[in-house]
Order: C-alpha cells, then structure tokens, then sequence
C-alpha cells in the first residue's frame, strides 16, 4: 500500500499502513447503504463469505444544534447496543454520549451495526462505557458494521475505549465515513491483545479492521482514503521487523478536516517521539479543500498509548475548538 505524500519516514509498514485514495480505487470501495448494514459479512470488505445474520445489536444516533447546543433529534437502539442518557462536558454545546454494550463483550457470529449522523453545525463526542472485548469466536468471526456521515461544519470526535482480542478471537470491524469538505473528524483506538495462559500476546486469530473515508462533494462523493488494518498471527510471524517491530499494542488516530497540513503532521510527530511508542504519519491527498491525517504507534502499554493518543486530541481540542482535553472518567 501506498500514501500520496508521506509527512515523516519510520512509519508502521505491512498491513498497519494507510493507503490514500486514488482514481482507480472508487470502483473497488465498498458503499455501505445509509441503514448501515453493508455487505454480507467478509464481502466486499474482503474475506470469505458467510451466511447473512441478524445483528444482535443495532444503534442509530443523529445530532442536531439547537439553540446553540447539540442535541439528539433521532435515536434508536434494538438488542444489546444503547447509549446512557446525554451529557456536556463544558459550555461549548458539544454533546456527549456513551454507547454501552449490556452483554459485555463480543462472542463468535456476533453482528453489531452503528449509524452515526452530525448534521450541519452540530458536535458530538461519541465514546464508550468499558474496552470492547472479543472472546473466541468459534465458527465465525465477531463483526462490528459503523456508518458515519459529517454535514457542513459538522464536527464529531470517535474516543472508544480500548479493543481487548483474547485467545482464539476473530474480529472484523468496518467504518464507512463520510465527510463534508468543511467538517471536522478525530477517531482515536487503541487495540491490545487480551490475557492468555501461557502469557504470549497473539494468541487471537485475526483482527481486520478497515476505514474508508469519502468527501461530499458537488459530483457526489469521491474516495479520500482508505485505512486498512489486518494482523493474523497465525499466518505467520508478526512481531517481528516491517510488521509489530517487537511490540503488541497499537494505537491509530485518524483526522479529517480542512486545517490538516504537513505543517501540523510535523508538530503532531514530535509530540509522539516524547512518548514510549514507535509511531509514524502519513497524509493523505487534499480533496475538495480537506486532507486526511494518519498516525500509528506501537507499544507494549495500553496506558502509554492512551497518554500518546489522548495529547494529540487534546492539541487539536484546545486550538480547533477551544475545548480542554479530554478527561472521561469511567470507573
């Protein structure tokens, strides 16, 4: 994979990189309908094909501004996903919301489906109550199917807690976006391998995770970026050098929005190399006056990956939108 301009070298290679858009690419991209339930499961998001399967968790949430605050104006939830009741966590208007899953985790052919809409001038900060933990999936993998659509001026930040793979777990997760030119969009994560007996961090089989990242303009939408993640232990070595580099957890934090330069990759790239991680950046293109930016960093510490993720959001929080950084205390 390739990105269109690279804003610092020693990036995560292999399957940890990000690939910008290209022209040949719009065929290929998967469009997920605006219910948000995408392919079958595995289809043209890669992989084998399964049976269909009903989700066992369904989530749609749309934000509006009203009166100068953001405020739900759709809401609905079925099975085991649901959101706790709104919070402002400052005077900005920016609601807050949690997505819990009752269940507590994730287990084998489990389907999870969130549809997120900001609208015009509306911000939201979606987060979640605990990790995501996926136990062993026999017989099929655990997917989670997200759509989110950004509208003019539109800002939304995405600040899961961590993702947990323990032992002999299968975990797809697909994320189609997309953005308005003049909206704003940070996703941090952070994926970690769970507890196993004999203490070996990759005992899970697989984790893909896949972000495609389109830009509405007057012709429609054209593809920015896809951001592809597949880590498969037991197809081969992975901690190795080109892939993990000797460490098990990663972190990603995503960012669209007009005000992405090789000027802020630079400043977001040093403030990385004062934390215990090996991290890298890429840009994407600029289309229709916005620019994607990609940042992976590897550690051995979900609490440095935090700490790491969580300086970055609190600088594009504090001079974007004149916010504090975050302090979501859970527990």
């Amino acid at each position: 994979m390739s990105t269109t301009a690279t804003a610092v070298e020693g990036s995560p290679v292999g399957d940890l990189t990000a690939e910008a858009a290209k022209p040949d690419l719009g065929a290929a991209a998967w469009r997920a309908p605006r219910s948000g339930h995408g392919p079958k499961s595995g289809g043209a998001a890669g992989g084998d094909l399964v049976p269909p399967r009903a989700p066992r968790g369904e989530l749609s949430l749309r934000v509006a501004l009203r009166a100068g605050r953001s405020v739900a104006v759709q809401q609905f939830h079925q099975g085991a996903l649901r959101v706790l009741r709104p919070h402002y966590l400052d005077q900005s208007g920016q609601v807050c919301y949690v997505m819990v899953n009752p269940g507590g985790a994730y287990l084998g052919a489990d389907l999870y489906v969130v549809d997120v809409e900001v609208e015009a001038g509306a911000s939201l900060l979606l987060t979640t109550q605990s990790a995501t933990k996926i136990y062993r999936t026999p017989g099929s993998f655990a997917e989670q199917r997200m759509t989110i659509r950004l509208g003019e001026g539109a800002e939304l930040e995405l600040a899961p807690d961590q993702l947990i793979a323990y032992r002999e777990a299968s975990y797809r997760q697909n994320t189609h976006i997309n953005v308005h030119p003049t909206s704003s969009l940070i996703m941090a994560e952070v994926i970690t391998p769970g507890w196993s007996p004999d203490g070996a961090s990759f005992r899970y089989r697989e984790l893909r995770l896949r972000n495609e990242i389109q830009v509405e303009g007057d012709d429609g939408a054209a593809l920015l970026a896809l951001d592809n993640l597949l880590i498969r232990p037991p197809l081969g070595e992975v901690t190795g050098v080109g892939f993990m580099e000797g460490y098990s957890h990663l972190g990603s934090l995503i960012v669209v929005d007009p005000r992405v330069d090789q000027a802020l990759a630079d400043e977001l790239h040093r403030l990385a190399a004062g934390y215990e991680a090996y991290s890298g950046l890429s840009l994407t293109r600029s289309l229709a006056g916005t620019t994607g930016l990609i940042l992976r960093s590897l550690s051995n510490s979900t609490e440095e990956l935090n700490r790491l993720l969580g300086a970055c959001t609190g600088l594009l929080r504090e001079r974007w939108y004149g916010r504090a950084p975050l302090n979501l205390r859970k527990y």
